[in-house]
């Protein structure tokens, strides 16, 4: 699971765009085009692929950039709009609470926010403990990567809003 996590995190930093698609019903896609692309092995599994981005040299990532560029510009003149993917993915998500009346996400995310803060706090008030204190600055770092996922599920991401406010009325059928 540690593996998959800092595969995740690194996808997500050096290359969003595949993150996002990686997230979503394009996975398959942005998963066969990093194999291909950066391992020369098309069919290669999950494992090696997760492997090789664990293991990544600075090279390597500058590669995945490239990589990203050229997924973007292929999915693009495919027609295919990632970050739409990605809005109408979130947009179903939150349609499933309402409809469900599922208090879980809710929870979940109140729970991750206040255990950040309260982490935080805990650390300002107490200072990091001789032994194991980069285990919890690795912990609070990964509380605020999932913050702000809440914050980006509640709230919606403020990245390119002017797009994601254009894409949600062209869904929608109006325009704004």
């Amino acid at each position: 699971m540690k593996s998959k996590r800092k595969f995740i995190d690194i996808v997500a930093t050096v290359a969003p765009t595949l993150a996002t698609a990686l997230g979503g019903p394009l996975a398959g896609v942005a998963t066969r085009a990093i194999a291909d692309q950066l391992l020369g092995k098309p069919d290669a599994s999950p494992d090696e692929i997760e492997a090789a981005i664990a293991g990544a040299t600075g090279a390597d990532l500058v590669r995945l950039k490239e990589i990203e560029a050229k997924f973007a510009a292929e999915m693009k003149e495919a027609g295919v709009e990632l970050e739409r993917v990605a809005a109408m993915d979130r947009d179903s998500a939150r349609a499933r609470q309402v409809q469900m009346r599922d208090w879980t996400p809710t929870l979940l995310g109140l729970t991750i926010i206040v255990g950040f803060f309260g982490v935080l706090a805990w650390i300002f008030h107490s200072g990091l403990p001789e032994r194991g204190g980069e285990v919890l600055l690795i912990m609070v770092g990964a509380l605020g990567t999932m913050t702000t996922q809440v914050n980006n599920y509640f709230f919606g991401s403020t990245k390119k809003s002017g797009e994601k406010t254009e894409i949600i009325a062209s869904l929608k059928g109006g325009r704004t």
